[in-house]
């Protein structure tokens, strides 16, 4: 019986001495130190490409695309949501995460750099492990991404995260002025994630969407800038939360104060009342 638990004794120490082992295989030393909160560089309305004016971001649309944009914006000014479908509290998806709307934390761990924030389901794993695309999974709002960590100056410390983002679900747009995407899904999303050189309180997104309904690759670049508090407020953000906005029949409506349905558009018609009956007086 000793005998017996001297084996499982050593079996345990073995299984321990192997779980250090590859602990101790991840080098944290040779990844950059992004810990901290980040938000937007710039201040004011949240845009995809933040160098640009909100309804001037020049995406290159084809044609078809363009006049969808264009009808959303009209849709717009007439009091509506357009396309832009996160009204209702939906998901904004990729490349529009990175927009970051709200503050982020980047942990970074052997096998997948994790991006979190505290807006409508908007955390992405980024898998570093070598794996490749699954294929018969569901496309989800953040997609699939796979990432490489590059080190571009060969100082022996890794620098940027080179990442590939794919499987993604419809419906999305890149802001909240409802530029399109593709209706067939095939977006794929690529990035070049580093710090500044000069300043290690600032990263960059070279963020790149390759989508049908683009007439060329279209790049911009986010800024990101770390808070100096070292133990900054991560607030909870619910999107639920006296949110006035809510679709009946693919229609956009709102709540008033008072708690009754009322249009947003000038002339807009009720929803459909047919399983309601009149009150009677």
């Amino acid at each position: 019986m000793q005998h017996l638990s001297s084996i499982g004794a050593l079996a345990l120490a073995a299984a321990l001495l192997a779980t250090w082992d590859g602990a101790a295989a991840f080098d944290q030393a040779r990844y950059p130190d992004w810990k901290g909160q980040w938000r937007r560089a710039e201040s004011g309305a949240v845009k995809f490409d933040p160098g640009k004016p909100r309804r001037r971001q020049e995406a290159p649309l084809t044609a078809e695309y363009q006049a969808i944009f264009e009808a959303n914006l009209r849709d717009q000014d007439a009091g509506g949501q357009g396309i832009d479908p996160t009204y209702t509290c939906l998901a904004p998806g990729m490349p529009r995460i990175m927009n970051m709307y709200e503050p982020m934390e980047i942990v970074i761990t052997p096998d997948t750099t994790h991006i979190l924030t505290q807006h409508i389901y908007d955390a992405r794993r980024i898998f570093t492990d070598g794996r490749d695309f699954p294929t018969g999974e569901d496309p989800t709002f953040a997609g699939y991404s796979i990432g490489k960590w590059i080190d571009t100056d060969g100082d022996g410390r890794y620098d940027t995260l080179e990442v590939e983002t794919r499987n993604l679900r419809n419906p999305r747009t890149y802001d909240s002025s409802g530029i399109p995407f593709h209706a067939d899904g095939e977006t794929v999303i690529k990035e070049r994630i580093y710090a500044d050189k000069a300043d290690p309180n600032l990263i960059y997104d070279e963020l790149t969407s390759f989508d049908h309904a683009l007439t060329r690759p279209w790049t911009v670049t986010k800024r990101y800038v770390r808070s100096p508090d070292p133990r900054p407020l991560w607030r909870e953000t619910v999107c639920a939360e006296e949110n006035d906005h809510l679709e009946i029949a693919g229609e956009g409506y709102m709540l008033s104060a008072d708690g009754l349905l009322m249009p947003v558009r000038k002339g807009q018609p009720p929803p459909d009342l047919r399983y309601f009956k009149p009150n009677k007086k």
